[in-house]
């Protein structure tokens, strides 16, 4: 049964899928979390996984602060930007769950699942952009068919002025 597992896990390669133990160094790795992480299992494991936020996420301590929020809710689900290996950033849909020991209980890691979701959101921004777009042209068409109109009116008025002085 444990290997079938191992075999479910590690043929899982559209999501990065490892544990990190109770202070958060890397104790498990997948070909997912390879692919498109690009660090080997050599390369990551027992480092920490704070290696994958961005420099800014590190000093505000992020890191540490998304596995206490994991602990005290049972859960944590969250998106942000994340590194590869070769420094580009991914936007990536985050899942960390708390792993307990069944005897006693105590925490002894978390199970990490990560996607990469940088195509969805790129195409959730153009969309958003598409929209503001479409407002605009929407606002300038309406304030063309307003100041139409009062052209239109004022062009009536100025007809019935200039009849009455010809008159």
């Amino acid at each position: 049964e444990e290997r079938r597992f191992e075999l479910l896990i590690n043929s899982i390669t559209n999501y990065a899928i490892y544990m990190v133990d109770h202070e958060g160094r890397v104790i498990s790795w997948n070909p997912g979390a390879e692919r498109f992480k690009g660090y080997t299992a050599e390369e990551i494991l027992g480092k920490h996984f704070s290696t994958f936020y961005t420099e800014e996420d590190r000093r505000a301590g992020k890191p540490e602060a998304s596995l206490a929020n994991a602990a005290a809710n049972g859960r944590l689900e969250q998106e942000g930007w994340r590194l590869r290996k070769n420094g580009e950033r991914f936007w990536a849909a985050v899942v960390i769950s708390p792993i307990h020991d069944e005897a006693t209980g105590e925490l002894i890691g978390y199970a990490k699942v990560t996607r990469d979701i940088t195509d969805r959101r790129e195409a959730q921004e153009a969309l958003d952009r598409a929209r503001a777009a479409l407002f605009q042209s929407q606002k300038m068409e309406a304030l063309g068919q307003l100041t139409g109109g009062v052209a239109h009116d004022f062009n009536n008025l100025l007809t019935v002025i200039v009849n009455n002085l010809a008159m």
